[in-house]
């Protein structure tokens, strides 16, 4: 009977997730308001449909009440964020609040699967960072100096970089963090934010060709802390986020192809310096030939991709244990063989359709600061999700990334619900950018009205004044008429 249901909430899932994705895009083709409510309001239907199906499953087959009471816990959980972000920011945007939730949700039901211990801490991850999220949109709003601040943003990066390129634990070939009381803070994670508000701050100050190439030394810096503490991941995205923001401010395409020669350049003497790179690079090309010597993650994870199949072998029926750092970097693997290529497609999807808000956030503010940080940020968090998907696929050498939001990771979590965080808060603001716009058309609008009352009255008296005195000389002559008129009649 379990296989059964089982083998039917399979292509359930799978339903709801194309449903879903469908809304995410639909919905850029509708102007009015009570239509594109009533499709958000079925994008958190189908979320908690899937969340109580894939629940069903995981508690069917493992009869842990623990389970039912972590499903509980979840919903509370994606319920209040939905609500709280929609009561305390009426602004807000609903499809990107959705899309937070759902990737959460996607995470949180596939941690749960692969280990209960782990999804738990991921969801204590989950709750902290949605409760400071909070805060962040008021921020964003309230604080008008943010502009002002690039050398604390320079500074904060520069040093949080550097004490993990000296006192960082080793993982995977890299420095990437510290472990305190058995959570790993990884301070590349929030840098990134820092960074891109560095960046942006910098360039609305000036794009001058002296302001340029300062900026260009401080990123330089960041990225070598990175490539010395071996964080080539983090140094990539930083580059290429530095890259796209530099070309947009300043619109000079030979900044683009300077900056595309020297990431070349780097990654060529990088090859040869570092040996995990040339592993990695080896792997990519033939992972089979390298199968005992680094190219076990990507063979396992190309033969769960390719087990799954388009519709998967149904939750809790694959063998994601097989696959390395499954919990993290190759999650992505784990997802597409147990709820199917489909599944894994329209999550895809889903992490685009977050990137187009992103940029059409970035493209409707006025101020240019705010458009720098809406763009560097969706510029850092699409390019993750190209570089762990791309990793997992073969499509290119693994960095070892996370997968924003469903991936395990308290740190790289805490900085994408932040991130999604301010990107409500530059949304919010460009709101209250069109409102004042629109106020002062409506008062434009109203001022000419009132001229043009006023020009029509003034021309009104003009007219009606030879008017007014030929009635008064007429009158006059009428009396003079009149007047002899009288005497003629007395004589």
């Amino acid at each position: 009977m379990v296989n059964i249901i089982v083998e039917i909430s399979k292509y359930l899932i799978i339903l709801l997730i194309i449903m879903y994705t469908y809304l995410c895009f639909a919905i850029f083709g509708y102007h009015d308001m009570e239509k594109k409510q009533g499709m958000l309001r079925r994008q958190n239907v189908l979320m908690f449909l899937f969340q109580l199906i894939a629940f069903i499953i995981l508690y069917l087959e493992t009869e842990d009440i623990k389970i039912a009471a972590f499903y509980l816990a979840q919903v509370v959980l994606l319920g209040a964020a939905i609500l709280l972000y929609t009561h305390i920011y009426p602004k807000v945007s609903r499809l990107v609040v959705n899309n937070m939730c759902m990737l959460l949700c996607i995470g949180l039901v596939m941690l749960t699967r692969l280990d209960y211990e782990t999804a738990m801490k991921q969801f204590v991850f989950a709750t902290a960072g949605i409760v400071l999220s909070l805060i962040v949109p008021v921020i964003i709003r309230k604080v008008k100096s943010l502009a002002k601040l690039r050398r604390i943003y320079a500074i904060a990066g520069m040093v949080s970089l550097a004490v993990v390129a000296v006192l960082g634990q080793v993982s995977y070939g890299a420095k990437l963090g510290f472990s305190i009381g058995g959570i790993s803070i990884q301070p590349s994670e929030l840098v990134k934010i820092i960074f891109v508000f560095y960046v942006a701050a910098s360039l609305k100050e000036s794009i001058a060709f002296k302001n340029v190439v300062i900026t260009t030394m401080i990123a330089a810096l960041h990225v070598l802390i990175l490539v010395v503490s071996t964080d080539l991941g983090a140094a990539l995205i930083i580059f290429v986020v530095y890259l796209v923001m530099l070309y947009v401010a300043t619109r000079q395409p030979l900044y683009m192809l300077a900056g595309l020669g020297a990431g070349a350049g780097a990654s060529v003497i990088g090859y040869y310096l570092f040996g995990h790179v040339r592993t990695r690079v080896n792997v990519w090309r033939d992972p089979f030939a390298t199968y005992d010597n680094g190219g076990y993650q990507v063979a396992q994870s190309l033969f769960a991709i390719g087990t799954g199949s388009w519709f998967g072998m149904g939750l809790c029926q694959g063998s994601p244990e097989s696959i390395p750092v499954r919990d993290s970097d190759f999650i992505f693997s784990a997802i597409a063989e147990e709820l199917g290529l489909i599944f894994a497609l329209c999550l895809i999807l889903i992490f685009v359709s977050c990137y187009i808000m992103f940029l059409n956030i970035a493209m409707q503010l006025h101020n240019q600061f705010y458009k720098l940080v809406a763009l560097g940020l969706g510029t850092c968090y699409i390019f993750q999700v190209f570089l762990n998907i791309g990793g997992v696929i073969k499509f290119i050498p693994s960095t070892g990334v996370t997968l924003p939001l469903v991936s395990y990771g308290g740190s790289s979590l805490l900085s994408t619900l932040i991130m999604f965080a301010i990107i409500q808060g530059l949304y919010i603001v460009r709101e209250d950018e069109e409102e004042s716009i629109e106020r002062k058309k409506k008062e434009q609008q109203l001022r000419a009205k009132k001229r043009r009352i006023a020009t029509a009255k003034e021309a009104g008296k003009i007219a009606d004044e030879p008017q007014r005195k030929k009635r008064t000389v007429k009158t006059g002559k009428e009396r003079e008429k009149e007047k002899a008129r009288s005497k003629q009649r007395i004589r």
